[in-house]
């Protein structure tokens, strides 16, 4: 199974190479094939030039420029668009997600998960850094979508997850512009009928560069995409809901997760849609 790993960049000159060093490393480590697609969303700091520099070294390794208009959710859907693997997991350029739990995606998907989702907020996950007030608003919108959709996930908004190919292919078109991109795929996965396995994931406030997540922007934009799932959920009558779900078998039976690898040597914990 090869693995695409898609990671919006917009003015990470900072950052982006040692993001893009470590996922490389630690893939190639485990013995997984990849492919990296950078979506340079328009930078104007010489993002584009770094990762070339990197690309130069490693082949599977590429950048593309998403033209205007730009957003968060523009370059992700650019690159969902762009990417060749069998799967795919959307990373942060900042280095905030850590690429031992890229690995950990690839086992949940390689047991026969179609969806591969990370908690920071579970045992074994873990946060470092994280500003009081975001933490604070991340912890009551996860609260009310997890009450909403009854999904008994509890970090539905990070945008570290992992997808297989006909999962992408299933769940659009796509119509988030921004950061409630992140909201907007796995919510559509999980009422669309397609299984998936929640494990714990670590998250490290950047070092360097300035977060792109403007909270006053987002609140609104936020609700509406929840909404408008919900509505489809509960008023579509199943018309999108993937022909099957809930009854079609897994590729091949997964182990239990808590006797896959996972980094650090941290339980997992599964979940089935």
């Amino acid at each position: 199974m090869k693995l695409s790993v898609v990671i919006p960049a917009h003015n990470e000159v900072e950052v982006i190479e040692p993001t893009l060093r470590a996922v490389t490393a630690k893939l190639a480590e485990h013995e997984i094939d990849y492919e990296v697609v950078v979506v340079d969303d328009n930078s104007s700091d010489g993002t584009g030039a770094i990762v070339a520099r990197v690309a130069a070294d490693d082949p599977r390794v590429r950048c593309i420029r998403n033209t205007p208009p730009n957003g968060f959710g523009y370059a992700v859907r650019a690159g969902l668009e762009a990417f060749s693997g069998d799967a795919v997991a959307i990373m942060m350029a900042d280095g905030s997600d850590d690429p031992g739990d890229l690995v950990l995606y690839y086992r949940v998907l390689e047991a026969g998960y179609d969806c591969a989702f990370g908690s920071r907020f579970m045992p074994g996950g873990a946060v470092y850094d994280y500003p009081p007030f975001k933490l604070f608003m991340n912890r009551i919108v996860n609260f009310g979508i997890r009450v909403l959709f009854r999904h008994g996930y509890n970090d539905t908004t990070n945008a570290f997850k992992a997808y297989r190919r006909e999962v992408i292919e299933q769940i659009g078109p796509f119509i988030s512009p921004h950061f409630n991109l992140t909201v907007e795929l796995p919510l559509k996965a999980i009422v669309r009928g397609f299984s998936y396995a929640i494990v714990p994931t670590a998250w490290r406030n950047r070092t360097a560069g300035e977060s792109k997540l403007a909270l006053q922007e987002m609140g609104s934009r936020y609700l509406f995409i929840v909404l408008y799932v919900f509505l489809e959920h509960h008023l579509s009558r199943g018309d999108y809901r993937r022909p099957g779900a809930g009854a079609k078998p897994l590729r091949r039976r997964p182990a239990t997760m808590a006797t896959l690898p996972v980094s650090d040597g941290e339980p997992a914990v599964r979940s089935r849609a």
